[in-house]
C-alpha cells in the first residue's frame, strides 16, 4: 500500500494530510503522482506522515505498489 492508498483509506484529502502531518501539500502531491520517489522523503517526513495516518510500519509509506 502506498501513500495515496493509505491516505484514501483514512478518508483524507492531500491537504488534510499535509496539515495533520505538518508537511507541505506539494510534497504529498509529488509523491502520489510519481514526481518524487517515496524513498526520497526524509525520516522526519516519513514519521510525521505515519503519525498522521496512524500507521506503525514506515515501510507501508515506501511501498509504491
Amino acid at each position: 500500500m502506498g501513500l495515496a492508498e493509505l491516505r484514501k483509506a483514512k478518508k483524507l484529502t492531500q491537504r488534510e494530510l499535509a496539515e495533520r502531518a505538518n508537511v507541505p501539500h506539494v510534497s504529498i502531491a509529488n509523491i502520489e503522482r510519481g514526481a518524487r520517489e517515496p524513498s526520497d522523503m526524509t525520516l522526519g517526513t516519513a514519521v510525521r506522515l505515519a503519525d498522521a495516518l496512524k500507521i506503525k510500519d514506515l515501510r507501508k509509506l515506501l511501498d509504491e505498489s
